[in-house]
């Protein structure tokens, strides 16, 4: 009975219910009654069963039809490849991205929808679903049926069809391969676009520290004769008259604050570039200091300002780059003793924060400045309103300085009160003092003898006033010998014929560069042992290390400050007869 379809049932109970009328035509007993009764609850009971099979039919088909309609209209394309990579099964998303009408994919190879020039890593990438387990992935150029081709991401798992053992042990089931296909065109554009910005970005950047680059070479060059004969006229023999030394100083003054305005600008662009190289050491925080003051202390004087420096205790160390260090703090002094009032104070203090950091204050008794002020205050050319004021500036101090002191790894503020003054504060982290190998220092040391200046300067340089400015210079060497050339490859030959002691060298020379000649020199024996110095315009960091690396015994840069510059004369003189001697003996 049990077996029987719902018809079959609902015939038989209505043949019992004609049986069980029959039987009551007869005389009624009990027993008959009761099964009269019983038969009309089971068919109400079967009448139940046939409704609930009914609901639940509907149910499965209404779920059935909701799960086709969410595997057709998925956002991404479902298929079922076979063993050999045939399409077995493919919803209509996954029909319409590779633009074929689903009826018309069935058994059709998948590789034929994979670009040519992406086939290889296909099969390869389908050899290892085969054999691994676990979802894989892999992204594609795929071709449409129409030629177009679109970036696809496979999202892939093997899959046993019938995997069960008690049905054929001992057989193993076929595989299929479960794939979802995702369109990532938009994406894949996208990150083009991302890496085409940043190409642009990085060719941008690379142009604007060629182009700083080559306008501070191009500007060096006339300032280092504006300056260099200038200084030339204020030491000249018999001094300038009174009015022609005021009208040199100014010229002077002008012609030092544009090249500190070309040293900002380019300091700037070096840390924005990321070009800026630091080289974080211990630094003894009380020797920074005195040379500090000794470079803004005479200024300050100049105006009546008093100066306190924090010199008693020597034991702190700050872990940062000297040169940088120095380079912020002489900013944040000059902009105290610049901005402050007629016989004012500068008051620098140093006291340990928090997390192992020191601070370092540098506090004036200025103007002051206003919340609307400090809120724009490291902001690159702006100058807080000061545009039309009597004191000099781009406003790009201040950033290049917050900027190196992020680089090392600190941080800077200000606390001002309009009518009270300025407190500029830098914390830096604290460090140990720096352990150093017991050296022998007379060893270490060239033995330079005195008197020692004198010989022959060869000056390899193509640009006439700067030449005229050496030769100039150098004649107020009267134990000197100046020979000049004009380009690289005439250098080289002088220097060759002539041996000089010493030889200063531009680097941008209209045939070779001055590198290339410095390194011809060092590679010939003949003039290995003469100290080279390099002088020129270019001024990136990068220039100056890659030229003192190579060779070159020191690097001086254009504009010539007078005292620097005969300064590395005298040292390069020296060196050459110390040299000269050793060379000597030896033979």
């Amino acid at each position: 009975m049990t077996g029987k379809d719902p018809a079959s049932r609902r015939e038989a109970a209505d043949a019992r219910l004609q049986a069980a009328a029959a039987a009551a035509a007869a005389p009624a007993d009990a027993d008959l009654l009761r099964l009269v009764h019983e038969l009309q609850v089971h068919k109400i009971e079967l009448e139940m069963q046939n409704a609930e099979l009914r609901e639940s039919r509907a149910e499965r088909e209404a779920a059935l039809a909701r799960y086709t309609e969410l595997y057709d209209f998925a956002p991404v394309g479902y298929l079922t490849l076979t063993t050999d990579g045939l399409i077995a099964e493919i919803n209509l998303t996954g029909a319409t991205l590779l633009g074929v009408p689903r009826r018309d994919l069935l058994l059709q190879r998948f590789t034929a929808f994979v670009a040519p020039g992406d086939r290889e890593r296909w099969a390869g990438f389908l050899a290892s679903v085969r054999t691994q387990d676990g979802k894989s992935n892999t992204e594609l150029a795929l071709r449409r049926a129409d030629g177009t081709e679109f970036h696809a991401l496979l999202d892939c798992i093997r899959h046993r069809v019938g995997a069960d053992p008690t049905v054929n042990p001992g057989v193993a089931s076929p595989l299929e391969v479960i794939m979802a296909l995702t369109d990532i065109s938009v994406r894949k554009g996208i990150e083009a676009l991302l890496v085409e910005a940043i190409t642009a970005a990085q060719k941008a950047n690379r142009a604007k520290t060629d182009f700083l680059s080559s306008m501070s070479h191009e500007l060096r060059t006339p300032l280092n004769a504006i300056l260099g004969f200038a200084q030339l006229m204020e030491s000249a023999t018999p001094p300038p008259t009174a009015a022609q030394q005021r009208d040199l100083g100014r010229i002077l003054k002008a012609g030092w604050y544009l090249l500190e305005l070309i040293n900002e600008i380019l300091d700037l662009a070096l840390i924005e570039s990321g070009k800026a190289m630091l080289s974080q050491e211990p630094v003894a925080l009380v020797d920074v200091m005195l040379e500090c003051r000794a470079m803004v202390e005479p200024q300050a004087q100049k105006r009546g300002i008093a100066m306190t420096f924090p010199l008693r205790d020597s034991a702190w160390f700050v872990n940062a780059d000297r040169t940088r260090l120095k380079q912020v703090l002489i900013n944040l002094l000059f902009n105290a003793v610049k901005y402050n009032r007629p016989d004012g104070t500068v008051v620098v203090e140093c006291r340990p924060a928090a997390a192992d950091t020191l601070r370092i204050s540098v506090r004036d008794s200025g103007a002051g400045l206003s919340e609307e002020q400090l809120g724009q205050l490291f902001q690159p050319f702006n100058r807080l309103g000061k545009e039309a004021g009597a004191e000099e500036g781009t406003g790009i101090g201040l950033v290049v300085t917050k900027r190196l002191v992020e680089l090392m790894g600190g941080s800077i503020g200000v606390n001002s009160v309009v009518g009270v003054g300025t407190e500029f504060w830098v914390e830096l982290r604290l460090t140990s003092a720096p352990v150093f190998a017991p050296v022998d220092a007379a060893a270490a040391l060239p033995q330079v003898a005195e008197g020692a200046l004198a010989g022959t300067l060869l000056y390899v340089e193509d640009n006439p006033a700067n030449l005229e400015l050496v030769e100039q210079l150098v004649a107020r060497r009267p134990e000197l010998n100046l020979l000049s050339a004009a380009d690289g490859k005439l250098g080289m030959e002088f220097a060759l014929a002539y041996q000089p002691q010493v030889i200063v060298m531009d680097i941008n020379l209209p045939d070779i560069s001055g590198l290339e000649v410095m390194q011809s020199l060092r590679a010939d024996p003949s003039t290995a042992h003469i100290p080279i110095i390099a002088l020129s315009a270019n001024a990136l960091p990068d220039d100056i290390a890659q030229a003192l690396q190579a060779g070159f015994f020191r690097y001086l840069t254009k504009p010539i400050k007078i005292e620097e510059f005969m300064e590395a004369l005298d040292t390069a003189f020296k060196f050459a007869a110390t040299r000269s001697g050793s060379n000597t003996d030896h033979a």
